[in-house]
């Protein structure tokens, strides 16, 4: 996926109120306010002084004008911090059958409804097949040499679409958690029980009912995002000895 409009350089001032940025623009030195469409911790993310790229738009009816996009990250690494962005990813990734785990599967309808009030970020479908319904996260937390985590803060919803997911496995059809890690200097993924306890062990349950754990790694500079290699899902039970 490429971004539709260059993305520019600027530094982090600060990042508050989950969703606003102040930044200084690189090329002119103005200090502006940007969207940050990024409602977690972003622990490791929001320094002082982090070489940052936003998406300008000149669209009326938006108050801010930059949208915050990417970080530049040490060694020439980059994290997509636009929670938006890793589903258009993997909705390309599908569509191209770039996910060898899913790539039987012709049909591929995002936000279909299921469970309890909640929509599937993807009913993948095909005759002959049991439907798959698939969910996406997006995993930017990095506290270790080249381990990433999930999530970075406590998220009651992402326990639900994992309690949901099991009933789907359990009724007989696929039921999929793809983790797409959305910074490139991890190799591994496993859940940050200390963050999160409950998630940890919605997690364990979900994998010893049937739910597939998947990660997939990315290409990501300011000129786009991609897809490509899956990664490993630490075998290990990640809520230690609270699940029964």
């Amino acid at each position: 996926m490429r971004f539709q409009t260059p993305l520019v350089p600027a530094r982090l001032i600060r990042r508050y109120k989950r969703f606003l940025a102040d930044v200084v623009l690189e090329d002119t030195g103005q200090e502006v306010t940007a969207h940050c469409p990024n409602p977690g911790a972003m622990l490791g993310l929001k320094d002082e002084g982090l070489r940052i790229w936003l998406e300008p738009n000149d669209d009326p009816k938006k108050k801010l004008k930059y949208g915050w996009r990417v970080a530049e990250l040490s060694g020439g690494d980059f994290a997509c911090i636009d929670t938006g962005i890793p589903n258009h990813v993997v909705k390309e990734a599908l569509l191209a059958r770039h996910v060898p785990e899913l790539s039987a599967y012709h049909s591929v309808k995002p936000e279909v409804a299921y469970g309890t009030g909640s929509r599937v970020d993807f009913l993948l479908s095909q005759d002959g097949l049991p439907n798959a319904y698939v969910e996406v996260k997006s995993v930017t937390l990095r506290r270790d040499e080249t381990l990433a985590e999930f999530p970075d803060c406590v998220t009651i919803r992402g326990a639900k679409h994992l309690r949901e997911l099991s009933q789907i496995a359990e009724n007989g059809a696929r039921a999929v958690m793809l983790y797409l890690l959305s910074r490139t200097d991890c190799s591994e993924l496993k859940i940050a029980a200390d963050l999160d306890p409950n998630y940890a062990q919605a997690f364990d349950i979900a994998r010893a009912r049937g739910v597939e754990m998947l990660c997939y790694a990315c290409d990501i500079s300011p000129e786009g995002m991609t897809l490509t290699s899956a990664l490993p899902v630490d075998p290990s039970p990640q809520a230690g000895p609270r699940v029964v």
